[in-house]
């Protein structure tokens, strides 16, 4: 596989593949392609840039796909059309693993580079929005529990914050969130709105007798104007929160800790989301980051194993290195060392 892939990467460059020990005479890609996450991107681009200057190798480019988009164009195939590396605010889904083997890429890399916080944040220039993940269900959800407390389920009838609790305020349900391409969108529907849902205890026992449906009721996002979907740029939600101080927006923690003369964090179940409610685990809907990489192009696109040593290095993403201070919340010490060891020794994913 390695000879063909040499092969095909020399004739898309124009160059005459010389032997198997020559490599290609002319690349048909110098640098690095990485795709993925709007999330992981502003710390894959911090580590690209250094790792560009400071290198003999070219700043990789990167480009923000979505998690699932990014998958999708990293499973398509080996050679130089593809990309290397995807970057994903959430694992690998089995079936787009299984898609990477069918389309041939057998050879795959996972790196977990940390943990995020999933803000559900709104401009500082109002108080915060003191949130129970119930109330987040109740407020995005497409179907909810009738009102009238019967145990049916109904279109969404919330208008108004006040309207599922007397306590919040009396302002339209506005939601600035991400598409469903989304990795912030996928792990917002399982901490946030499921963990809400199964509040409902004939909705959690759904799980059991129709699984198929409670996932469309505990994940599926209303569509009626109240939820707005902002595109995978957090930095544009960022904008719109604050034009719009009644709106709420859903975005990775690194974006509120960049944007902090803007934004807020909601509390969400009594925890505001900081980087120690996040690293220990208090505040409720925090997620890992993760890249992967595709092992057929490492030692054929230049630098690659340059770069995987750059971001796995503790000055990188060590408890003082510099992603943290991007608002990476780092791993523990053993949990580093086993990716940074899966890195050095290319361990093959399994599922």
């Amino acid at each position: 596989m390695r000879k063909i892939f040499m092969a095909a990467l020399a004739l898309a460059a124009g160059a005459t593949l010389l032997g198997p020990q020559s490599g290609f005479a002319a690349s048909a890609r110098d640098y690095i392609s990485i795709v993925g996450s709007s999330t992981v991107y502003p710390f894959a681009t911090v580590v690209a840039e250094r790792f560009g200057k400071t290198t003999r190798y070219k700043t990789p480019k990167i480009e923000s796909t979505g998690s699932g988009g990014g998958l999708k164009l990293f499973c398509a195939g080996v050679g130089v059309e593809h990309p290397d590396i995807t970057n994903a605010s959430r694992r690998i889904k089995k079936s787009e693993f299984d898609k990477c083997q069918k389309n041939g890429v057998k050879g795959i890399i996972e790196v977990k580079i940390g943990y995020d916080g999933i803000v559900i944040g709104g401009s500082n220039k109002q108080a915060p929005m003191q949130l129970t993940r119930k109330e987040i269900f109740l407020a995005t959800a497409k179907q909810v529990p009738n009102p009238n407390g019967s145990r049916t389920l109904v279109e969404n009838p919330y208008k108004k914050w006040k309207e599922i609790n007397s306590r919040l305020p009396n302002v339209k349900i506005e939601i600035l969130g991400p598409p469903p391409t989304s990795g912030t969108r996928d792990a917002f529907a399982e901490l946030a709105m499921e963990a809400g849902c199964k509040e409902f205890s004939w909705i959690k026992s759904m799980k059991k007798s129709d699984k198929k449906k409670y996932k469309a009721v505990c994940h599926g996002v209303r569509e009626d104007g109240h939820y707005i979907e902002a595109g995978e740029n957090d930095n544009l939600i960022v904008q719109k929160l604050d034009a719009n101080p009644n709106a709420l927006g859903i975005f990775g923690f690194s974006f509120l800790d960049q944007n902090t003369d803007k934004i807020q964090g909601s509390y969400v179940d009594g925890v505001q989301p900081t980087f120690e409610a996040i690293a220990d685990g208090k505040y409720p809907v925090s997620r890992s980051l993760f890249f992967y990489v595709k092992k057929a192009h490492i030692g054929v696109i230049p630098g690659m194993k340059t770069y995987l040593k750059e971001f796995t290095s503790e000055r990188t993403w060590g408890e003082d290195g510099y992603l943290s201070e991007k608002g990476l919340i780092p791993m523990p010490d053993a949990e580093r060392a086993s990716f940074r060891s899966s890195v050095r020794n290319l361990k093959d994913l399994s599922m």
